[in-house]
């Protein structure tokens, strides 16, 4: 009874910030709400990691949201990658044809998103998140001095939110059936 108690306590402080976290990474809303329940089930197992003399609980709390909707967002991008790499060629020739193919509305809405930004800030983000390299190592790989990298990283990562926010405050063209 005391853990359901302590729980739901949990969800009411941080489910706000979870999922505000969650969402500025996350794009597809049921993805974001399978990723938020993930991290608390992560809060949950990883609180005798918490040391208040590295952060406050609620960045403590940040940071494993953030972590985790990140791994969300990696692993949706293999798991396209993958499928699409699977097809059979006749699939790929079939599709060759068409003006658009179908395609992950997330990773759609994630490159349009890049095409936008400086294109350092892109190449910064697409080895951060996509290649999972850090900035020590995109630094290595591009040549870049690692404050320019940290710079790229954090002005991409700010401008894309910008982005994103404007798309969603857009009105919506037509609705899903």
């Amino acid at each position: 009874m005391g853990d359901q108690v302590a729980v739901e306590a949990c969800i009411e402080r941080y489910g706000a910030l979870v999922w505000s976290v969650v969402k500025s990474v996350v794009i597809d809303r049921d993805l974001a709400e399978d990723t938020v329940q993930d991290v608390f089930v992560d809060l949950w197992r990883k609180a005798e990691r918490f040391d208040p003399s590295k952060a406050s609980e609620s960045g403590f709390v940040a940071l494993v949201a953030r972590r985790r909707a990140i791994d969300t967002v990696r692993r949706r991008v293999r798991r396209t990658r993958d499928e699409s790499a699977a097809e059979p060629d006749e699939v790929a020739v079939e599709h060759a044809g068409h003006d658009e193919v179908e395609r992950d509305d997330e990773v759609e809405l994630a490159e349009a998103i890049l095409a936008e930004l400086r294109p350092e800030q892109a190449q910064v983000l697409r080895l951060s998140l996509l290649g999972e390299l850090s900035h020590s190592q995109i630094a290595e790989r591009t040549g870049m001095p690692l404050g320019t990298v940290k710079t790229h990283a954090r002005r991409g990562l700010s401008q894309a939110r910008a982005l994103l926010a404007e798309r969603r405050s857009a009105p919506a063209r037509g609705g899903r059936a």
